[in-house]
């Protein structure tokens, strides 16, 4: 799942187009005004859209290889939870009841749930947040991005994950009218052939950035959250079939990102309209959402490409995007049995220590970064007007476009 688009394209609806990010009813949350952040929440960016999403991604990718977090650095995240269960993407003052106003994320939620569980012991906290989860289940089985919201293939996926890493076998969730997730997660599933063939969009009438959702999907599809493993291998060809079930859905899921990743080795991202450079960008988090899911439907051959490309070339974006850009490559790194320590020439695990409190334990690889010095507020307003821009193109011809995705991704 990409960080990158969290909370831009809700900021885009919201800025660009005129339209609330969340619920009508619910207030959304302010930019954090004050520079002084909890010690132990990881980047330096402004938390107010990603606090608790990049802080779950950084928690669980220190998990996957082995390095136990500081306390403090659970505690904050433990601590953002409301007392109905639920978190928002970010509340500055945890020592306050949560403003009933302020909207609670699934995707957040589910993040943290899959940290929580991963890390364990705070089994009190992940059994509130799936009772909420449930509660705010859509009557077509899915999920949005808030409460209220028309479910998506992002929110829909990444609660799945959570669901499965604390137990609660999904297909067993289900809503008043007997939905379960995987029955809203098929609506978003294209058929073969076509535009986008195979592919999962992000709502049924709102493409979105299909290589995303699609990602998100394909683990899903799986039963797999953000941390994934290669599984058998895949003795299908890698095209797509006719879809019985979700499983099948999964698969052409998973030959739509192997083919987009084909030819270059990774997917691209539009430009800023009326930027002088018309040419496409590389889109860093979405090749490396791609690897995970490939890796996780049994496509492991079609993953070499990508991943070789991530390894020569995403170190600069992970240093600039911070915490969980590290967490996403960790990801990749893991799910293809590649070291993230040697990472081309990057120390992965190092360099994600390094945007937070010193870990607990761990290994503590040689050559870990000092802190990134370059500048996150600008890093992030770039490329939080960047991708505004993006989407503003995108709603002109799709409708509002939304993500599950954060704006700062620090």
């Amino acid at each position: 799942m990409t960080t990158v688009r969290r909370g831009a394209i809700a900021l885009a609806v919201s800025a660009v187009l005129g339209t609330p990010a969340a619920p009508a009813a619910a207030a959304a949350p302010s930019p954090t005004p004050s520079a002084v952040l909890p010690s132990g929440l990881y980047g330096k960016g402004d938390p107010t859209y990603d606090g608790v999403w990049r802080q779950s991604l950084a928690l669980l990718a220190q998990d996957a290889v082995g390095v136990r977090p500081a306390d403090r650095a659970v505690d904050f995240l433990t601590g953002q939870q409301c007392a109905d269960g639920g978190f928002p993407s970010y509340r500055a003052d945890a020592a306050k009841a949560c403003d009933p106003k302020l909207p609670r994320d699934t995707n957040a939620s589910a993040a943290a749930v899959q940290a929580l569980v991963a890390l364990g012991d705070r089994t009190h906290v992940v059994s509130k947040t799936t009772a909420w989860l449930r509660s705010v289940q859509n009557e077509d089985g899915g999920w949005g991005y808030n409460p209220g919201g028309a479910s998506d293939a992002n929110s829909t996926s990444v609660v799945i994950g959570a669901l499965h890493a604390a137990g609660d076998h999904p297909v067993r969730v289900t809503s008043q009218s007997g939905k379960t997730p995987y029955d809203a997660l098929l609506t978003f599933a294209k058929p073969c052939g076509g535009k986008d063939g195979g592919a999962f969009v992000y709502q049924t009438g709102t493409p979105g950035v299909v290589a995303d959702s699609t990602a998100a999907a394909v683990l899903a599809a799986n039963n797999s959250g953000m941390v994934a493993t290669a599984r058998a291998e895949d003795r299908e060809d890698a095209v797509c079939q006719k879809a019985r079930n979700v499983a099948d859905a999964g698969h052409n899921g998973a030959a739509y990102l192997a083919e987009g990743l084909a030819k270059s080795g990774h997917f691209d991202t539009p430009p800023m309209p009326g930027a002088e450079d018309s040419a496409p960008r590389p889109d860093f988090g979405n090749t490396a959402d791609a690897v995970v899911a490939l890796s996780a439907q049994g496509m492991t051959a079609q993953t070499k490409k990508p991943l070789r490309w991530l390894r020569e070339n995403a170190a600069a974006w992970a240093k600039e995007n911070g915490p969980a850009a590290y967490a996403q490559l960790i990801f990749a790194a893991h799910a293809t049995g590649t070291d993230p320590r040697k990472f081309g020439s990057t120390d992965l695990v190092a360099a994600l220590n390094a945007t937070g409190p010193a870990p607990s334990s761990g290994d503590f690889s040689a050559g870990a970064e000092t802190k990134d010095g370059t500048s996150d507020e600008s890093a992030s307003s770039m490329s939080t007007w960047w991708l505004v821009g993006v989407f503003f193109v995108a709603a002109v011809g799709v409708g509002f476009l939304f993500s599950g995705r954060r704006k700062n991704r620090l």
